[in-house]
């Protein structure tokens, strides 16, 4: 099934305009996005042939079977609510039967979850860009022994400076390679620090090769005396690990277009993502004021103002939380259902699939 087909066999029973200009949030700048519904004939339906959805290769035009649409309203969808409650001037076809789907059949205190909770991963995804933005990590990766450290006085100093500096035997410096570890006893990370400059002891070193993700210990003589105490905080160490993986593999997926944006404007935050989450805090907000859901926004400029990063970080996570306080404090005096009556909307959907069936 391809989307030629659904039109010259006219199984479209709604096409409107969606996103940005359904929304009213459109520019110059803006695609033309496309949602719709269509109905599967007779034969595929009840044959083996079920398609749910049609896209073209961007997914700019997307049209779901009407049982698939329906399957989505039940479960509150943000983009499938938006695609039933799109704004008249949106509307550019729409067969008679698909006015017996209203929204407010569908729309129900599940929205708290699929409007507000996707918005506040969102959130979460613009702190962890902002981290990034601000805090970016060397190419060049950090081994176990930057994370190592020796006690000195009532202090301590960064291994490796400290075995540029160590004076033994008349001589500064030491090599990793030729030191000697031994666990301390009811320690964690704590580790006497043992030196053989001839290497004749076979100490294996502080770690084996830069690559280690643990310093390693030795077999000590027992007459042996430690050069130093050595504290190791791998804890630290498999944080960065984490946090540079996922730095790096962040700059590799990145949106370079749009990060270019985000850096011109320096606000360290994804603007155009933001815009787009609280439009959906907005809304959701608003189906609990209200019981209803108008797409088209009343703060065109405000939001575009984020989008082109006119607004600092501080201030568009502030409006995101104030929102959400909202939506808690007007999600527990909705009268909206839990969720929306099944049986009444499959119903409807049996109705619509008769009606279309019995006149073809």
């Amino acid at each position: 099934m391809i989307i030629s087909t659904l039109k010259t066999k006219n199984l479209i029973l709604l096409e409107t305009i969606s996103g940005s200009r359904a929304f009213g949030l459109a520019t110059e700048n803006s695609d033309t996005d496309i949602r719709g519904v269509y109905y599967l004939p007779k034969e595929d339906f009840f044959g083996l042939n079920y398609v749910p959805q049609v896209s073209n290769e961007t997914n700019d035009i997307t049209y779901y079977e009407i049982g698939r649409f329906i399957e989505l309203l039940q479960k509150n969808n943000p983009n499938i609510l938006e695609v039933l409650a799109s704004p008249e001037e949106c509307i550019l076809q729409k067969h008679p039967l698909m006015d017996l789907l209203k929204p407010e059949d569908f729309l129900s205190k599940l929205c708290k979850d699929t409007f507000a909770g996707y918005a506040i991963s969102q959130i979460k995804k613009a702190k962890g860009l902002n981290k990034k933005i601000v805090n970016p990590i060397d190419k060049e990766r950090k081994s176990v022994l930057d994370f190592c450290y020796v006690l000195h006085d009532q202090g301590s100093v960064p291994l490796r400076q400290w075995l540029r500096e160590c004076y033994y035997r008349g001589q500064r410096g030491l090599l990793q390679e030729k030191c000697g570890l031994v666990s301390i006893d009811h320690t964690k990370g704590m580790f006497a620090l043992f030196y053989d400059e001839s290497g004749d002891l076979g100490y294996k070193g502080i770690i084996r090769h830069e690559e280690a993700n643990q310093v390693s210990v030795s077999s000590v003589p027992k007459d042996e005396k430690p050069l130093a105490y050595l504290f190791c905080n791998l804890d630290a160490y498999s944080t960065y690990c984490r946090d540079y993986r996922e730095y790096w593999k962040w700059v590799s997926e990145r949106n370079e277009d749009r990060y270019n944006v985000n850096q011109k404007h320096r606000q360290n935050y994804d603007s155009k993502n933001m815009m787009h989450t609280i439009r959906l805090l907005q809304s959701c907000e608003q189906i609990f004021k209200t019981g209803s859901l108008d797409v088209r926004v009343a703060n065109r400029d405000e939001l575009l103002d984020i989008k082109a990063g006119n607004r600092s970080y501080e201030d568009v996570m502030k409006k995101a939380e104030d929102l959400i306080w909202s939506i808690e404090h007007h999600y527990s005096t909705s009268r909206l259902p839990k969720t929306p009556d099944l049986e009444k909307t499959a119903k409807i959907l049996i109705n619509i699939r008769e009606e279309l069936y019995t006149n073809k």
